[in-house]
């Protein structure tokens, strides 16, 4: 495969992504908890707290600004600022999280994992940054 359609997989799963966490805030607390963002989170949305909208909205964003620049990569949108260091950052990152997150599915704080969510939230968050992160690190040594 090219670097492009390394880059145009990863930009798909990126949006997919983003998307997701806006029907989290959508559904709030039954959305939070389907997805396994864990109790609390669920909690505060059932009280009306605006925290997990914000939080969720954050996590949106940035997945989207990496789709786009993943779509910039493949030629799809103009070259944006700083493309590669960016693109390298955001491919770490990725990897990074998948790592930490593997990590997490075995400790245990009071029942539970760290930070409140599920096992498989972290089992299956953590395999699909490892596969964009694989499609990113795949688009750059491919270009």
């Amino acid at each position: 495969m090219s670097g492009d359609l390394y880059f145009l997989i990863a930009a798909l799963c990126s949006g997919v992504a983003a998307l997701l966490h806006l029907v989290c805030i959508y559904y709030g607390a039954p959305g939070y908890r389907f997805f396994g963002a864990g109790e609390e989170i669920a909690q505060l949305a059932e009280k009306g707290s605006f925290v997990p909208a914000i939080l969720t909205l954050g996590i949106a964003c940035v997945l989207a600004a990496w789709s786009l620049y993943a779509l910039s990569a493949a030629g799809v949108v103009g070259p944006l600022p700083f493309l590669q260091p960016v693109l390298v950052s955001i491919t770490a990152i990725y990897l990074l999280r998948a790592l930490v997150g593997f990590f997490f599915v075995r400790i245990r704080v009071r029942g539970t994992t760290v930070l409140g969510n599920s096992p498989s939230f972290w089992a299956w968050s953590s395999a699909i940054c490892l596969l964009i992160g694989i499609m990113h690190l795949l688009g750059l040594v491919s270009k």
